[in-house]
């Protein structure tokens, strides 16, 4: 499988898709604002990620809303807000076979370009 959930209305996202060569490379491209991530996909993600916490960004303007910061979540607290809240997702999350890439750190994309690069 190889696939990347997105943001359309990310420039990190659109900056890392095109320096990474996913369109070129076959990548399906899954706009998680238009077309929802399913309870599978997330379970999917966790899998090859260890938790829901992984895939979970504390840089989503709802998680200071919601006063998230303060509380203690669980793993199953995690998977609920994603699934509800697009933007909890750390993006982008790229699924090339049995490897998963989550986020935009410099370590990640670098990691990504060299994994698809080969």
């Amino acid at each position: 499988m190889k696939k990347t959930y997105f943001l359309s209305t990310c420039k990190t996202c659109k900056v890392i898709i095109d320096e990474s060569g996913l369109r070129n490379k076959g990548f399906e491209l899954q706009n998680i604002k238009i077309d929802r991530i399913t309870p599978e996909q997330l379970d999917e993600m966790k899998q090859l990620a260890g938790t829901y916490e992984a895939l979970f960004s504390r840089k989503s303007l709802k998680y200071k809303a919601l006063n998230l910061k303060d509380k203690k979540l669980t793993e199953q607290d995690y998977r609920k807000f994603i699934l509800e809240e697009y933007s909890f997702l750390k993006r982008p999350v790229t699924i090339m076979d049995k490897q998963i890439f989550i986020g935009n750190d410099k370590k990640t994309v670098e990691a990504l370009k060299t994994a698809v690069a080969k």
